[in-house]
């Protein structure tokens, strides 16, 4: 059983520059959250009116790490912070495969 969380993000200045940016910053949780087993963002390409600017992919082997992502100081001091600062809106999604 695998946890996976994704999330979609709109950002305010969606600048290829903002986006890479953006992108390193939820990158730079790889090795940083002991219970994160997969982490992996995408920048969107096709620029549609459904679409979103970036998704963020991520896998936990458990509810509880899931939960413990959410808290984690790195995760909510680095990478949330930021992502309040930049993102316009976001939707997530969470399911158990």
């Amino acid at each position: 059983m695998m946890i996976t969380h994704i999330v979609f993000f709109k950002l305010k200045d969606d600048s290829l520059a903002n986006l890479e940016n953006t992108k390193n910053i939820l990158l730079s949780m790889e090795g940083q959250i002991d219970c994160l087993r997969f982490l992996e963002v995408g920048i969107d390409f096709l620029h549609s009116e459904r679409s979103y600017d970036l998704a963020l992919i991520t896998k936990f082997a458990s509810e509880q790490d899931l939960n413990s992502y959410q808290i984690h100081p790195y995760h909510v001091n680095q990478v949330v912070a930021y992502m309040k600062k930049v993102m316009l809106s976001s939707a997530t999604v969470d399911f158990i495969s």
